[in-house]
């Protein structure tokens, strides 16, 4: 093992530490809800995809309901989060495209995710990860590309890159988890703004050694 994949391990590590109970913020109880709830949380925080999904998921309780249901007719429901109207009819035609392709069950395989409206690989990952224990890459939010960069664990700025890098520092075992534990502690110490990484201990030893 080379010294790269010795830090990487040391970090994984002193992350599970620090956060051992980090996991994703998006609340479900299916794997249609979380495809939906991540559809949502792009460009928007989890906080509000939270205090919506309640009501929807309420409203539609299963791939059907939302299948038979119009974009006009989920709007309301998410019309506190950004870009909800285009949002809407993402949710309604991936659950259609659930429906119809994939007898009303979510896909459980990246190439199957990613043909459904809205979804890209870090929704795809994210979906996987935490719905089907499936690690098939890292999701790469905003929080994972900073840190990513700050901990000196990629140069590069482009998020398939950067989770190509991670991919191949950590072991495969270790990725749906490593982006809980990036974003617990990019929201807790390593912020964009107001950041206490100065004063972490984390933050110290890992920085200087990037």
């Amino acid at each position: 093992m080379d010294a790269d994949h010795t830090r990487a391990r040391k970090l994984l590590r002193a992350l599970s530490t620090r956060y051992p109970d980090a996991h994703c913020a998006l609340n479900w109880t299916k794997p249609h809800e979380l495809l939906i709830a991540t559809i949502l949380s792009a460009q928007a925080t989890d906080v509000a995809v939270n205090q919506a999904t309640p009501a929807l998921f309420a409203a539609y309780p299963s791939v059907r309901a939302f299948a038979k249901a119009s974009p006009a007719e989920i709007e309301p429901f998410v019309r506190r989060i950004n870009f909800w109207r285009m949002k809407a009819r993402a949710i309604h035609e991936s659950m259609l495209s659930v429906e119809r392709e994939h007898g009303a069950k979510v896909p459980s395989t990246m190439e199957a995710l990613v043909q459904l409206r809205g979804v890209a690989r870090k929704t795809a990952n994210v979906v996987l990860g935490n719905a089907f224990g499936l690690n098939e890459g890292v999701v790469v939010d905003t929080h994972v590309m900073r840190l990513a960069q700050r901990l000196g664990l990629s140069r590069h700025r482009e998020p398939l890159t950067i989770e190509r890098d991670l991919m191949r520092l950590f072991a495969r075992k270790d990725w749906c988890r490593l982006s809980h534990l990036l974003i617990a502690h990019g929201r807790a110490v390593c912020k964009a703004r107001g950041n206490t990484c100065a004063t972490d201990s984390i933050c110290q030893r890992f920085c200087s050694e990037a």
